[in-house]
């Protein structure tokens, strides 16, 4: 049975024949809004006593969506929204009421953060295909957030929008006026046009969120539930074109010697047409980007950081298709380490490549074809090598000059449906490495939305020496509806698929089959407002030479009660062990792990509270002799006020005779037996002057010790021998980060951001030191004092135009 895999995209496909076949089209009500035009603006200042808005219409009966899906809203609740154009933009006035208006929560945040707040947001769609909505929320406090809504729901918030809104507090509540351009919108150049709409407000000293046009909780997306927005006619797309120069200058000191340097570059925006918008920068300046959470990684993988580029942040959701595109690749860390005679040393190594500039274009036709096209440029880098004996100094290209390509084809299709065609590329200069990867994608979806069917297709090209090919699918079925839901997919990866050069692999050469089952509360029962429960079961194979790997069995319950307060418990078996097929390194060998068993719990108290707390706890049990790992977390936070918070997180983590790879040579595989305690400790505050002013500060303290007790050698089999090994392999590490910002929103898409950072790291082959001795190696590095400012400021051409 070794092919078996083959089987499931049979079994899969009879099931989506089976779901399309016995499910109709579900027509889904939509409500409709007329807009005025009007020839002179509202002042926009969050009250609503303009005459514009006296004979506006109006947008109202709201239905609650959480927790009790489709009852109407409360009057003492109700929510109105009026609608407004000219020819610069589309006008919203809203009135949120509240019975008890002491009580509406106005935390102050940054912007794009939602926060203990009430707010209202604005969905728009100006093809009214249910498939490219904006989303844009103020919140009571008077802080905007806003998003591209995409289709697996997790929002991108990294895309930035210009646009204008005040809040005032009455007598009946609160109300905000909105004006966003059409510059910062899309739809097409039609004389009447046609957009879907949606409106939602958030209660959160109820914890209840209501919608204008009704969203049925039980299937589909929230895309799928616009309302309809008729009456615009006849507005002009404007030029869509801004620019976004920076300056900024630092102060860097370091190992006694201080350094300063200045910097000048441009962001560029442009619409290509309604559609598509071309995004370019300019000699880019990432110096004011946060730290990576750096950690002593024993694993067979590498470690992956979070992107904090806004650039490669900002509206990627099309490159991000099939999850080929890591962009920290680019501007990383070089390729190549340079080649060393006996006599020499490296005496400057970079620790990363300088990206050259970098432009992506990226949108959607009218028919639902996306296209994505990413194209960045890094430098030629050079190490710095000395000879011991002579005193010489030589360089050597460590990374050459190198292009990265992305290109993205997605066609949407009934509604929430999808095929795509992915391809990255890496051009480097010279003898280094080229690759290439091209991905076919589907997510296909029933007219009722209650059954998907996936599948992907991925091949890896690579020019190293040799043409080397590798391969990546999966396919997989699921009913994503109702109470009770349920799937099964399969993945492989074969043993040379490497999508590294621009990309994240991981594990490859192994097959995994995936079965999934879970239940939930749809609406609130007795003391509960929700629940969830899920089950899930992998198997997992090794391809070449073919062999089991593990079976795990998952299940979890998280729920949340009346008062807010959410618990979740889990456990986690591999009753048979597990054959780790990475942690040899070494292909065709694996370590035999003896079976394990994980339970865990976690808990959230009301996050409404001027004072929250949560965590949660875990232990991995093994069926070896004093083999144990335990993990937690504890954070807390405490609102001083609306503008001043307060938190604390920390987190440990203790492995005992835990068993990992230490080394090899050319007959022999090397484990070790240890002991691991990680300790991290985390403070952040913030301090909100108003919704444009902000000052936080961040401290992270993360420290973890390693301590071998015996080496062993692995047999064939994957069961460890006696070993004479020796080498020390004892570490501790330490990362330590202060970062104190200043940030100031000074006029409609300007920023002024002033950072002060302070950063040390160790690494010492002893374990076991105690807490005097490790602070004091510590400190006794060298430390990053860095002291950095940056402004930079939004031109848009239809006001600079103006000017002239």
């Amino acid at each position: 049975m070794k092919n078996r895999w083959l089987f499931l995209p049979i079994i899969i496909f009879h099931s989506l024949i089976f779901a399309q076949s016995s499910e109709g089209k579900d027509e889904i009500t939509r409500k409709s809004i007329n807009s005025i035009r009007i020839s002179s603006s509202p002042k926009i200042d969050g009250i609503l006593d303009d005459e514009v808005w006296q004979n506006a219409p109006i947008a109202s009966d709201f239905i609650e969506r959480n927790p009790n899906n489709g009852k109407p809203q409360p009057e003492q609740y109700k929510t109105t929204v009026k609608v407004l154009y000219d020819d610069t933009g589309i006008y919203f006035g809203a009135q949120i009421n509240s019975p008890e208006p002491s009580k509406i929560a106005r935390e102050m945040t940054e912007r794009d953060n939602i926060a203990n707040d009430d707010l209202l947001g604005i969905t728009i769609n100006g093809y009214n295909d249910k498939q490219q909505s904006l989303m844009f929320i103020v919140q009571a406090s008077g802080v905007q957030a806003d998003a591209k809504i995409v289709i697996n729901n997790n929002d991108d918030f990294s895309w930035n929008a210009v646009w204008y809104s005040a809040v005032k507090l009455n007598d009946k509540g609160w109300a905000t006026e909105i004006k966003i351009p059409y510059s910062e919108l899309r739809f097409p150049k039609k004389d009447v046009q046609e957009w879907g709409i949606n409106f939602f407000s958030q209660v959160r000293n109820i914890q209840t969120q209501y919608t204008w046009n009704f969203v049925d909780n039980k299937k589909g997306t929230f895309m799928t539930y616009d309302g309809i927005l008729t009456g615009i006619e006849n507005i002009k797309t404007p030029t869509r074109l801004s620019f976004l120069p920076y300056f900024s200058t630092y102060a860097n000191h370091y190992d006694g010697k201080t350094t300063f340097n200045v910097n000048g570059g441009m962001d560029l925006k442009y619409g290509i047409n309604d559609a598509f918008t071309l995004d370019m920068t300019l000699i880019p300046d990432f110096g004011q980007a946060n730290f990576d959470n750096a950690v002593l990684n024993l694993g067979p993988f590498e470690q992956q950081y979070e992107e904090n580029r806004s650039f490669f942040t900002e509206g990627t959701e099309l490159f991000n298709k099939g999850n080929l595109f890591y962009s920290r690749r680019i501007g990383g860390s070089p390729t190549k380490y340079p080649n060393l005679t006996q006599n020499e040393e490296v005496v400057q190594f970079p620790e990363k490549v300088k990206l050259f500039n970098a432009l992506k274009i990226s949108g959607r036709t009218s028919k639902g074809l996306g296209i994505g096209f990413f194209n960045g440029i890094t430098e030629k880098t050079y190490a710095t090598i000395k000879n011991k004996n002579t005193g010489e100094m030589r360089d050597e290209v460590v990374e050459p000059w190198s292009n990265y390509n992305v290109f993205v084809l997605d066609q949407r299709f009934n509604e929430n449906s999808s095929v795509s065609l992915v391809n990255t590329n890496v051009t480097r200069d010279g003898a280094f490495r080229d690759a290439n990867v091209t991905a076919l994608l589907g997510d296909i979806r029933n007219k009722k939305n209650t059954v998907n069917i996936f599948g992907h297709f991925k091949e890896s090209v690579a020019n190293d020496a040799k043409m080397i090919y590798g391969t990546e699918a999966a396919a997989g079925a699921n009913k994503i509806s109702g109470v009770h839901r349920y799937g099964a997919s399969f993945n492989l990866k074969t043993k040379d698929y490497n999508i590294n050069d621009l990309g994240y692999t991981g594990g490859n050469n192994k097959v995994a089959y995936h079965g999934n089952y879970s239940y939930r509360y749809l609406k609130p029962r007795g003391n509960l407002n929700n629940l969830n429960y899920n089950l899930n079961l992998t198997s997992v194979y090794r391809l070449e030479p073919y062999m089991y790997s593990s079976f795990e069995i998952h299940q979890n319950l998280q729920l949340t009660n009346k008062k807010f307060q959410n618990f979740g418990v889990g456990l986690l078996l591999q009753p048979s062990g597990q054959k780790d097929i990475f942690e040899p390194r070494t292909f065709g060998r694996h370590l035999n792990v003896p079976a394990m068993v994980n339970p865990w719990i976690f808990y959230n108290s009301d996050q409404r509270k001027k004072f929250s707390y949560g965590g949660y706890t875990e232990i991995y049990v093994y069926d070896a002799p004093g083999r144990i790992r335990y993990v937690s977390e504890l954070n807390t936070r405490y609102r001083v006020s609306d503008r001043l918070s307060v938190g604390y997180e920390f987190d440990y983590d203790i492995q005992k005779n835990d068993q990992g790879f230490v080394g090899k040579n050319a007959d022999q595989i090397f484990i070790g037996r240890r002991d691991i305690n990680t300790f991290t400790n985390s403070i952040y505050s913030q301090y909100i002057f108003n919704d444009k002013m902000a000052l936080s500060f961040n401290f992270r303290h993360y420290f973890s010790g390693v301590k071998y007790s015996k080496f062993s050698s692995l047999n064939l089999d994957g069961s460890l021998a006696d070993s004479d090994y020796a080498k020390n392999n004892d570490g501790t590490y330490n990362f330590w980060n202060i970062d104190l910002r200043y940030s100031w929103w000074f006029a409609p898409g300007s920023q002024l951001t002033l950072l002060y950072r302070n950063a040390t790291d160790s690494y010492l082959p002893l374990a076991n030191q105690n807490f005097k001795k490790n602070f004091d190696y510590m400190f006794s590095q060298p430390m990053l004092n860095n002291l950095s400012l940056k402004v930079t400021y939004y031109l848009d051409y239809n006001r600079i135009k103006n000017w002239f």
